[in-house]
């Protein structure tokens, strides 16, 4: 990435108008080197299922392209990135991509079910093995996942990490995936198929803590707005550019960017939790179904029995849980 210095060729950089904002571009070496590896490895799973006649869902594909790669380019190569040593509101909205709409889009993806089913035996186990080790466990617990994104977000606005990052461009790209990885330790595993979060986190408490991290992750673009404190205010005021607002509405611009987002993204979020949640409550009812046909049908006819003889028991007259006890003092269709 080039990183602008004073007196260096983005001194000059021109108007950030609707135009250039969606039509100017830089290469960012760093960024577009991720994108192609994690891009490629998808490609490489969905490739290995489709081969062996397994299904891999299109809608995955286009939410880990679309979304989540497509996030990341746009954070790391776009306007925004052109313009960010600039202003500080794309700024601000980069690091929201990186920490919430870029991990949404590759944990709809579903890469690690995807990593599960493409990988043979052994590195299917080693995933598996990988995803269920105590510091993934700890970094992955919901609460402490929540509470990085959001010390994250505070370290990079309210120590110098921010305005030390503009100046060294080495350190803003570990920034960049820094964010990424924040972000994507608390989505992925509320949204893959794979078991990687306790028991006790089913579908119920994942909604409630999705609920609670939307409200969570509008604090820091609540405090950017509201702070009187210029951030990485030496920077900025050096390098705003004459035709830019005032710094302070600048951020206060950047703060209020970063709680839209936030509160958006929360939307299709739990969104997707409650779909994850009916689908599983739907699977279960046809296994409790098919259940039930199995243990209500009649048994098979044998020779020289008698036609009234006695039917298969239903499951609640031998079932010895709650369950069955009730259904027996209470006969059905009473």
């Amino acid at each position: 990435m080039s990183t602008p210095t004073p007196g260096g060729p983005a001194d000059g950089l021109p108007e950030l108008t609707t135009q250039r904002l969606l039509s100017v571009w830089q290469p960012d070496a760093a960024a577009l080197l991720l994108i192609v590896v994690l891009g490629g490895l998808y490609a490489w799973g969905v490739f290995r299922l489709r081969r062996r006649g397994e299904p891999w869902p299109v809608a995955r594909v286009v939410a880990f392209a679309v979304l989540g790669l497509g996030s990341l380019a746009v954070a790391t190569m776009s306007a925004l990135a052109v313009y960010d040593t600039e202003l500080f509101w794309p700024a601000a909205v980069q690091n929201v991509l990186l920490d919430l709409i870029a991990p949404l889009g590759l944990a709809l993806g579903d890469p690690l079910r995807l990593g599960v089913l493409a990988l043979p035996e052994r590195g299917a186990g080693r995933l598996r093995g990988a995803m269920s080790g105590r510091l993934v466990r700890f970094l992955t617990f919901p609460l402490v996942s929540t509470g990085l994104v959001l010390t994250t977000e505070l370290c990079v606005y309210f120590t110098p990490y921010f305005e030390t990052a503009l100046r060294y461009g080495p350190l803003h790209e570990l920034m960049y995936l820094h964010l990424l990885l924040a972000g994507s330790l608390f989505v992925l595993p509320m949204l893959t198929r794979e078991q990687t979060l306790p028991a006790w986190c089913g579908h119920p408490v994942r909604a409630a803590l999705v609920f609670l991290d939307g409200l969570i992750d509008a604090v820091p673009g609540i405090v950017v707005m509201t702070h009187g404190t210029l951030i990485a205010g030496a920077w900025y005021l050096h390098h705003a550019p004459a035709w830019a607002p005032d710094v302070y509405r600048d951020q206060q611009l950047g703060g209020g960017a970063m709680v839209t987002i936030a509160e958006l993204v929360s939307l299709p979020f739990l969104l997707a939790i409650l779909v994850q949640w009916s689908r599983a409550d739907r699977a279960q009812r046809a296994v409790l179904d098919r259940r039930l046909d199995r243990e209500l049908a009649p048994a098979a006819p044998v020779e020289g029995r008698p036609e009234t003889a006695e039917l298969t028991r239903p499951w609640w007259e031998t079932d010895g849980g709650t369950v069955g006890q009730r259904m027996r003092r209470t006969p059905p269709g009473s």
